[in-house]
C-alpha cells in the first residue's frame, strides 16, 4: 500500500475526528470494561487466552527494556498520545524518571492527571495537550521519545517523525509501535480499518525505516504481527462472550458497531493485510 501524507483529509480534520472518537463516553467505558482503562494499544500475548490488560501491559514492560539503559532519575520521556497515562506511570514507576505526556484529548489528560494524583506520580509526570505535529519543547530535549499506536490516527506522519527527532537528544531513543498496513496492500482491502481509524491510508513498515534513515537514526523493527492477529480475535470474543453486560454501560449502538467492526479486524488480521510490531531507532550521540 502507498503511504501518502496528508492525502484526502486534512491534519486538522483528522485530529479533530481522533479527538471527538476519543472523547465519548462509550469509548471511555469500552476501554475501561474490555481493556482495563489502563492502557490503550495492541498487547504482546503470552497465549490466545490471555487477558487483554494482562497482554497490553506486556507490551510497555517490553519496549522499557529495549530503553532501560537510557532511563534513570536523571532522564526525560516524552510520551506522544498518552491516554489514559498507562505507559507514563509504568515508566516512571520502574525508573523514577520524569515524563511528559502530550495527547490531543482533554478528556483523556483529565482522566490521566487524576489517576497520576491517585498514584502519587503527578510530581513526575506532565501532562499536557497538543499534537504530534507541533511539540511545545526545543530541540534535544528528551532521552526517549515513546508512542504506542498513535502514529496510525495522523495524516501527516512523515512531520511527526522530525518532530520527534528534533527533541530526541544525540544519543536518545525513538521507540513507537503502529498498526500498519502490509506492503502492497490497497486501500480498498483496508477499508473496514481505515473508516474506523477515520484516515486515508496507514503505513507500511518500510516507510517508517526508510524516513527513519533518511532522519539520521539507526533503526531495528520487531516484528509482532501475529500479537495483532490474537489482540483482535481476544476483543472479538470478548465483546461477544461479554454484549449483554456491556450494554449496561455502553450504548446498545456502539455495542452494536463493536460486533459488527470487530468481526472485520479480525478477519483482516488474520488474512495478514496488517502487520504490527515495534520500531527501536536511536540517534548518534554526540562527537
Amino acid at each position: 500500500m502507498t503511504e501518502t501524507d496528508g492525502d484526502d483529509a486534512s491534519a486538522p480534520d483528522i485530529e479533530a475526528s481522533t479527538r471527538r472518537y476519543y472523547e465519548t463516553g462509550d469509548v471511555d467505558a469500552f476501554y475501561d470494561a474490555v481493556w482495563g482503562g489502563e492502557d490503550i494499544h495492541i498487547g504482546l500475548y503470552a497465549h490466545e487466552r490471555e487477558a487483554i490488560a494482562d497482554a497490553s501491559h506486556r507490551t510497555v514492560r517490553h519496549v522499557a527494556d529495549l530503553v532501560e539503559d537510557l532511563l534513570d532519575p536523571d532522564a526525560t520521556v516524552l510520551d506522544l498520545g498518552s491516554g489514559y497515562g498507562g505507559s507514563a506511570r509504568a515508566l516512571a514507576e520502574r525508573f523514577g524518571c520524569r515524563v511528559r505526556a502530550l495527547d490531543l484529548s482533554e478528556e483523556h489528560n483529565r482522566r490521566h492527571r487524576a489517576a497520576n494524583v491517585r498514584r502519587g506520580l503527578d510530581g513526575l509526570i506532565e501532562v499536557v495537550s497538543g499534537s504530534l505535529n507541533r511539540l511545545p519543547y526545543e530541540a534535544h530535549r528528551f532521552d526517549v521519545v515513546w508512542s504506542l499506536e498513535v502514529l496510525c490516527h495522523v495524516a501527516d506522519r512523515e512531520g511527526a517523525l522530525r518532530e520527534a527527532v528534533r527533541v530526541l537528544r544525540p544519543g536518545g531513543a525513538l521507540v513507537f509501535s503502529d498498526i500498519m498496513a502490509a506492503e502492497d496492500v490497497s486501500a480498498q482491502d483496508l477499508r473496514p480499518a481505515l473508516s474506523r481509524l477515520g484516515v486515508q491510508s496507514l503505513a507500511t513498515a518500510s516507510y517508517y525505516r526508510e524516513r527513519l534513515t533518511a532522519l539520521g537514526l539507526e533503526c531495528d523493527f520487531e516484528d509482532r504481527t501475529p500479537d495483532l492477529a490474537t489482540h483482535y480475535a481476544r476483543l472479538n470474543e470478548e465483546v461477544r462472550h461479554r454484549s449483554d453486560e456491556l450494554r449496561g454501560v455502553i450504548s446498545s449502538a456502539y455495542v452494536d458497531d463493536l460486533l459488527a467492526n470487530l468481526p472485520l479486524w479480525t478477519d483482516i488480521t488474520r488474512r495478514g493485510l496488517l502487520r504490527w510490531g515495534i520500531f527501536h531507532a536511536r540517534r548518534a550521540a554526540a562527537v
